[in-house]
């Protein structure tokens, strides 16, 4: 039997959670979800930059979103997962505090991002969905990284 594609009108997005707010990611930029493993330390590297991790025998570098969009740091948890996503020809590891489900979500229910939501920058973001009594905060990978870090995060993967 053939899989139904989603209407043209919806969004698929995988939910995940950074403090109190849930945020969304589209389905087809996420390569997986994993438990958080150990993660090798690498110096001399932004901030945000946990290091690496060897993911069925790929290193993968690992952004702290929290770190990334200057939110308050936590403890990891047992809820605590790493979302592994494409950014260019990148694979890059994003620590969630928990990852929820998948979602379609109407283009219509989308709208721009106000300046700061949820402690975040617009300019990390695609926009906002209203969907009943949730707010959803959906992230522009393409933003998330500049072109000079994406081009650091290539030389961990070498």
């Amino acid at each position: 039997m053939l899989e139904q594609k989603a209407i043209v009108g919806e969004v698929k997005v995988i939910v995940f959670r950074l403090q109190d707010e849930e945020y969304g990611v589209e389905v087809h930029q996420v390569k997986a979800i994993e438990k958080l493993e150990h993660i090798t330390r690498v110096p001399r590297t932004p901030k945000f930059v946990k290091g690496v991790i060897n993911l069925r025998g790929v290193v993968t570098p690992i952004i702290d979103l929290r770190k990334r969009f200057d939110l308050e740091e936590s403890e990891y948890s047992d809820s605590t997962r790493t979302i592994i996503v494409a950014v260019g020809d990148l694979e890059v590891g994003l620590i969630v505090d928990a990852a929820n489900d998948v979602i379609d979500i109407p283009v219509d229910a989308i709208e721009p991002p106000p300046e700061v939501v949820g402690g975040v920058e617009a300019a990390y973001l695609r926009g906002v969905a209203k969907l009943d009594n949730r707010l959803l905060i959906l992230l522009n990978l393409d933003k998330v990284l500049s072109t000079e870090e994406i081009n650091q995060l290539d030389a961990l993967e070498g």
